[in-house]
C-alpha cells in the first residue's frame, strides 16, 4: 500500500466524536508515515491490556485487530499488559468504583492475555511489555510534576466522574492517576500511535499526548476504535451483563454467537472484528442497501470470517456447516399457533393481534429492524397486507396465518 492507502485502511472503524479531530488523527497519522519512510524506520505501535479478568472476548480483540493490521504493512507492535495500572483499574466507562486488584491477581490473570492475543497478532513480530517496568520507579516528585498538567475540571467534566459526582457518590483520588499513568506508559514506550477504544478518548489523546508534550516528546497519533456491542446489538460487550462472544471457546461456538447478533449491528462488526479491507466492506453493504444479498448471508460471512480468523478456515466451515444443519434447514417448526386473518390486515396490526408485538412502537421497531418474516421474506413495508402463510418473528417465535 502507497502512504494514502495504509491512511484509509488504519483509519478504518475509528470514531472521534468529532470529525476535526478526526481529520487532525489522520493528517498526522499521514505525516508521522512519511517520516518514518524518509528515516527508513517503521512506526512504534501500542495498545494497553488491562488484566483485570482472566479471558478475554471478541471486544477486547477490535484494538488487536488493528494492531495486527499495522502489523501487515511493517510497523512494530507493542502488547502493553498493564500489570501496574490494573492496581487501579481504567474508571473511564465505569460509573462506579472499581476494585482494586492485588498483585497476584492481576499476575494470574496476565498470564493467559498473550496467549489469547496471538490469536490474532503474528507472535514473531509482537513485543510483550509490562507497565510495572517504569510505572513502579516513578518518584513522587515526578509524579507530582505530572500531575500539575492536569486540573481536577478536566477530570470532574467526564461522564462517568460527573454522574457518580451528581449521586453524591465517592469519587477517589486515585483514580485520577490512572490517565497519567497511561500517559506515561506512551512517553516510555517512544510511541508513534496508540490504539484504544473511544472510552479511552480523554486517556490518549488528552492525557497521553499531554505528558508526552510536558516531557520533550512528539505526541502520539490517537487511533480510536468504536466500541464493539454486545450480542444485543446496542449495549457494550460486557462479560457481566452477558452479551459477550468468548474467544476462549471453539470455532463452532464461535460461529454461532456472531450469527445471534442483530441485522443491524453487523456494519460495526464488519469494520471492527474482520480482517476486511475497505472495498470489500462497501461491496457488502452496497448488496445489503440494494436487497441483492439476504441479511442472513451476509452475516454467515460475517460469522465465518471472523472463526477463521481465530480457527483457521477448516474449523470455521465446518462450524459454518454444523450451523446449516442444526438451524436453517429446521428453519420452521412442525407445530405452531395459529390465527386467523380477517379481511385485509395490515402486518402491524397482525404482529399486535398474535401478541408478537406489544404495541405498534414495538412492532414498527421490528420491522424496522428486518426482525419479521413471512414466508421466509423479510417485511420491509409497515404497510404490508399480511397473506397466509408463516409468519416469523425473530428466531423463535411462529404463528401461522390462515
Amino acid at each position: 500500500m502507497n502512504i494514502e492507502q495504509q491512511v484509509e485502511y488504519l483509519m478504518l472503524g475509528t470514531e472521534y466524536g468529532d470529525e476535526a479531530l478526526r481529520r487532525t488523527m489522520a493528517d498526522e497519522l499521514r505525516q508521522r508515515l512519511i517520516e518514518a519512510d524518509k528515516e527508513g524506520r517503521p512506526l512504534r505501535v501500542y495498545a494497553g491490556y488491562d488484566p483485570r479478568k482472566a479471558d478475554l472476548h471478541l471486544g477486547h480483540t477490535v484494538t488487536m485487530r488493528k494492531l495486527r493490521q499495522f502489523q501487515e504493512l511493517g510497523h512494530e507492535v507493542t502488547f502493553l499488559i498493564g500489570n501496574y495500572t490494573s492496581l487501579i483499574g481504567d474508571p473511564s466507562d465505569k460509573d462506579v468504583l472499581r476494585p482494586q486488584l492485588t498483585r497476584d491477581e492481576v499476575a494470574e490473570n496476565g498470564r493467559t492475555y498473550a496467549e489469547q492475543a496471538f490469536r490474532i497478532l503474528d507472535p514473531q513480530k509482537t513485543l510483550i511489555r509490562y507497565n510495572a517496568e517504569w510505572l513502579s520507579h516513578l518518584t513522587f516528585e515526578q509524579l507530582i510534576r505530572l500531575a500539575s498538567n492536569f486540573t481536577i475540571q478536566q477530570f470532574m467534566t467526564r461522564e462517568s466522574f460527573k454522574l457518580r459526582w451528581e449521586r453524591n457518590d465517592a469519587v477517589y483520588l486515585h483514580e485520577f492517576f490512572y490517565a497519567i499513568m497511561q500517559g506515561y506508559d506512551a512517553y516510555s514506550l517512544k510511541a508513534d500511535v496508540q490504539v484504544g477504544g473511544t472510552d479511552q478518548l480523554f486517556n490518549i489523546v488528552t492525557a497521553a499526548r499531554k505528558v508526552m508534550t510536558f516531557l520533550g516528546a512528539k505526541p502520539n497519533i490517537a487511533i480510536i476504535l468504536g466500541i464493539l456491542p454486545g450480542t444485543d446489538g446496542v449495549v457494550k460487550m460486557s462479560k457481566s451483563l452477558g452479551n459477550h462472544i468468548p474467544i476462549n471457546t471453539d470455532a463452532e461456538d464461535l460461529y454461532g454467537k456472531v450469527m445471534s447478533i442483530p441485522d443491524f449491528a453487523m456494519s460495526s462488526f464488519f469494520r471492527l472484528v474482520t480482517r476486511w479491507e475497505p472495498p470489500q466492506i462497501e461491496t457488502i453493504e452496497k448488496a445489503l442497501n440494494d436487497g441483492s444479498m439476504h441479511p442472513r448471508d451476509a452475516k454467515m460471512k460475517l460469522a465465518y470470517e471472523v472463526a477463521a480468523s481465530f480457527y483457521g478456515e477448516e474449523d470455521a466451515q465446518k462450524a459454518q456447516s454444523a450451523f446449516v444443519s442444526k438451524f436453517q434447514k429446521k428453519e420452521t417448526p412442525d407445530e405452531m399457533p395459529e390465527f386467523k386473518l380477517e379481511g385485509a390486515m395490515n402486518i402491524v396490526d397482525v404482529l399486535i393481534a398474535t401478541h408478537l408485538a406489544a404495541s405498534r412502537g414495538e412492532a414498527r421497531r421490528l420491522i424496522e429492524q428486518k426482525g419479521v418474516r413471512i414466508n421466509n421474506e423479510v417485511v420491509n413495508d409497515l404497510k404490508l397486507i399480511a397473506t397466509q402463510g408463516v409468519l416469523q418473528v425473530g428466531k423463535r417465535n411462529f404463528v401461522r396465518l390462515n
